[in-house]
C-alpha cells in the first residue's frame, strides 16, 4: 500500500487553525518588548495629594479614573528613591481642585484616552469561541464516526483500505484460494475475476465486461469474507473492506457521501475490489423505513446503485457484497448491471469439513490419536468458523492441561461443550436422577430402534447448558432432504422420552418441556411447509416466514382461515399423537434392554455408541456398517 496519500482529509479543520495562529502572532507582534517595568505601588489618593502638596510628584499621567505618577525627591522622614512610581484612583465625584493644583507645582501633567480591550483582551473574547467550535467539531467528528475527514470525507474511505496484495506477499500474510477450504463451487464461481482484474485488456478487446457486483450469500460463518480476502489476494489489488452499517450515521447524506468517496478513491485505484459486508443493513426493500424517501438509509442505498451504474468498461472496478437474508434486499440491487452474479456458499459437507480442519491444525501440533475423519464426522451441520472454534477450543484445553499435542479427547470434549453447553454442577436427588436416567433412555432407545432415525453416538445425565440431560444422534450420511419417513421417526425420537417415564414410572414431568416445542415446530413444518397432511394438503399455510439459511421465523405472522387454521392444528396433533404412540411401542417391546441401559447410564452417567450399542443387544451390528459410517459411530 502506498503511504503517499492525499493530504484533503484536514482541509475543514484548517480554517479553525488559522485563526488561533493568526491570534497568537498578533499577540507576541504586538506585545510590549524589553524588561516588564516596576509595578508602582498603590495609595490613597489622600496621600497622594500630600505628596503632591509637598512637591514631592514629578510627573503624572491620566487614564480615565486612573492615576500613576512618579515621585522625584525624597520624602522627608522617609527612606525613599528618586523615581518611585505609584498609583491611585480618582473619586466618583470628581476633584475639581485637582487641575490647579498640578499646575501651580509645576508637575509634568500628561492624560492618555480611556484604554481599549487591545490584542491581549481581543484573544481572551475569542478563546471561549475558539473552545467552543472546536468541541462542536469535536462532537460532530464522533458522531460522523470518529475518523479524520469527519461527514464521510475521503479520509475515513482509505481506512478501510485493506491494502495491496503485492504487499501483502512480502510479510507472508496474503490469503489466497489455498486458504479458503470446502467451498469448491463458490471459488469456481469468482475464479474468474482473477483474470479480469490482471488482465482487463484480454476482456476488453473481445467486449467482455466482468460483472460489475458479485453477491455472496450464506449462513453466517461459511467464509464470505474470506473469500472475499482471497479473491483480492489471488488477483494480487487493492482491496476495501466495509460494513455496510459504518455507511448510517445520525445525519441524512452522511452515508451518500461516503459511499461517493469510496467509489471514487475505488476508481483511482483500479484494478480493485470493494467488499461491502452485512449488505442487507442499507439494501433492504426501499419504502420501509420510518422516514421514507429521506430515510438516510434509503439515500445511502440509492447513491450506491448509482455508483455502481456509473462504472465505465476502462475501471476494473468489482463490487463484492456478502449477506445472509437476500431475501429483504432491493429488487434494484439484483438486476443486471448492479449485482448480477449471484454464489451461494453452504454448510461443508463430511470431505469439505476435513479440509477446513486440514486448514486450521496447519499450526497445531496433533497426538497420533486425532483423526481428523472421525472429527469431521462428530461435526454434522458445523460451518467453516465453528470449525475453527473447535480446534481454537481444543488447543486451548490442551493448554490448560499442560500437555504439548492436542488429543482426540480434547477434540471430544470441546464439541460436546459447543454442542450441548458448559458441564454444570448441580446437586440432584436419586429419585430425579433416576427419572432423568429413563428419560434419555428413551430417546436413546428410541433412536436405536426405529430404522430411519439417526444413530445415537452419546448420552449423558450431566447437566449441560440449560439441560439436565442430553442424548446426541448423529447422521449416517449427508441428508439434503428429509423424506416423511425420517420426520415421523425424529417424532417419535424426541417424545420418546416422554413416553419412557410413562412406561417405567407411570407418569410424565415437566422435563420434557423443550421435547414438546420441537416435535410441535417440526410437526407445524411438516403441514404448513412440506404438504405431509392430508388433512391440509401442498398449501402453504406456515404462520410466518422464515429465515432463507438459518431456518426460524423472521417475519410477522400471516393470516390465514379459521377453518384452515383448525385444520392445521387436528393434523398436528395427529403427527404427534402418532408419533408418541410408535415411541410407546417401541419402548414397551425392549423394556429389559432400556433396563440395563438405565442401570449403566445411572452408574457411568455418560455413554458411548460403543456402550450404547452393547446395552441394547446389537454389539455385532456395528462391525458391519461402512467404513466412513464407522468412523463416524466410533
Amino acid at each position: 500500500m502506498s503511504t503517499q496519500e492525499p493530504k484533503d482529509d484536514y482541509w475543514r479543520v484548517w480554517p479553525l487553525v488559522a485563526i488561533v495562529v493568526a491570534l497568537t502572532l498578533g499577540a507576541l507582534l504586538f506585545a510590549p518588548t524589553g524588561p516588564a517595568p516596576e509595578a508602582p505601588e498603590e495609595i490613597s489618593y489622600t496621600r497622594f495629594k500630600d505628596y503632591l502638596r509637598e512637591g514631592a510628584v514629578e510627573r503624572i499621567t491620566i487614564r480615565g479614573e486612573e492615576i500613576e505618577g512618579r515621585l522625584g525627591i525624597v520624602i522627608p522622614g522617609e527612606e525613599r528613591a528618586a523615581e518611585v512610581g505609584f498609583r491611585t484612583y480618582l473619586p466618583e465625584f470628581g476633584d475639581a481642585d485637582l487641575l490647579p493644583k498640578i499646575e501651580e507645582h509645576g508637575v509634568e501633567l500628561e492624560v492618555v484616552p480611556r484604554p481599549d480591550a487591545g490584542m491581549v483582551t481581543l484573544i481572551a473574547a475569542l478563546l471561549p469561541w475558539v473552545i467552543i467550535i472546536g468541541v462542536w467539531i469535536y462532537i460532530m467528528r464522533r458522531m460522523a464516526g470518529g475518523r479524520p475527514g469527519g461527514f464521510g470525507g475521503a479520509g475515513d474511505i482509505r481506512d478501510y483500505l485493506s491494502g495491496s496484495a503485492k504487499s501483502e506477499v512480502k510479510e507472508g500474510r496474503r490469503v489466497t484460494f489455498a486458504d479458503v477450504a470446502g467451498q469448491d463451487s463458490a471459488k469456481r464461481e469468482v475464479a474468474e475475476l482473477v483474470e479480469f482484474l490482471r488482465n482487463p485488456d484480454k476482456y476488453r478487446k473481445l467486449g467482455a465486461e466482468a460483472p460489475h457486483g458479485v453477491l455472496l450469500m450464506g449462513p453466517p460463518g461459511t467464509g464470505k469474507t474470506l473469500l472475499a480476502k482471497a479473491l483480492a489476494g489471488e488477483a494480487e489489488v487493492p482491496y476495501f473492506h466495509i460494513s455496510a452499517s459504518e455507511f448510517i450515521e445520525v445525519f441524512v447524506g452522511v452515508g451518500a457521501s461516503r459511499v461517493r468517496h469510496m467509489f471514487a478513491e475505488a476508481k483511482k485505484r483500479a484494478p480493485c475490489i470493494i467488499f461491502i459486508d452485512e449488505l442487507d443493513s442499507v439494501g433492504r426493500v426501499r419504502g420501509t423505513g420510518l422516514g421514507g424517501g429521506n430515510d438516510e438509509r434509503e439515500q445511502t442505498l440509492n447513491q450506491i446503485l448509482a455508483e455502481m451504474d456509473g462504472f465505465t468498461e476502462r475501471e476494473a472496478v468489482i463490487v463484492l457484497a456478502a449477506t445472509n437474508r437476500p431475501d429483504v434486499l432491493d429488487p434494484a440491487l439484483l438486476r443486471p448491471g448492479r449485482f448480477d452474479r449471484h454464489v451461494t456458499l453452504e454448510l461443508p459437507d463430511f470431505e469439505a469439513r476435513i479440509r477446513i480442519l486440514k486448514v486450521h491444525t496447519r499450526k497445531v501440533p496433533l497426538a497420533a490419536d486425532v483423526d481428523l475423519k472421525k472429527v469431521a464426522a462428530g461435526t454434522p451441520g458445523f460451518s467453516g468458523a465453528d470449525l475453527k472454534n473447535l480446534v481454537n477450543e481444543a488447543a486451548m484445553a490442551a493448554a490448560r492441561e499442560g500437555r504439548r499435542k492436542v488429543t482426540a479427547h480434547h477434540f471430544d470434549e470441546m464439541r460436546d461443550r459447543i454442542l450441548m453447553g458448559t458441564v454444570r454442577t448441580m446437586a440432584i436427588r436419586n429419585e430425579e436422577r433416576h427419572r432423568l436416567a429413563v428419560h434419555e433412555a428413551g430417546h436413546t432407545a428410541a433412536a436405536f430402534y426405529l430404522p430411519n432415525a439417526d444413530r445415537p453416538y452419546k448420552v449423558s445425565i450431566i447437566p449441560r447448558g440449560r439441560a439436565l440431560g442430553v442424548t446426541q444422534q448423529l447422521p449416517e450420511e449427508e441428508r439434503h432432504t428429509l423424506t416423511e419417513d425420517y420426520l415421523s421417526d425424529r417424532l417419535a425420537v424426541i417424545l420418546a422420552g416422554r413416553a419412557a417415564e410413562k412406561v417405567f414410572l407411570g407418569g410424565i414431568s415437566s422435563g420434557a418441556d423443550d421435547d414438546i416445542k420441537t416435535a410441535t415446530q417440526i410437526a407445524r413444518a411438516m403441514v404448513g411447509r412440506w404438504g405431509m397432511a392430508e388433512e391440509v394438503g401442498p398449501v402453504d399455510v406456515r404462520e410466518s416466514d422464515e429465515h432463507p439459511f438459518l431456518g426460524r421465523e423472521i417475519a410477522q405472522p400471516r393470516k390465514v382461515s379459521e377453518a384452515t387454521a383448525q385444520a392445521v392444528d387436528a393434523a398436528v396433533r395427529r403427527l404427534l399423537g402418532e408419533a408418541e404412540r410408535r415411541a410407546e411401542e417401541v419402548i414397551a417391546a425392549h423394556q429389559s434392554e432400556i433396563e440395563h441401559l438405565v442401570e449403566r447410564l445411572e452408574r457411568d452417567e455418560t455413554l458411548d455408541r460403543a456402550t450404547i450399542d452393547a446395552c441394547l443387544g446389537q454389539e455385532e451390528e456395528i462391525k458391519n456398517l461402512a467404513p466412513q459410517n464407522a468412523a463416524a459411530a466410533r
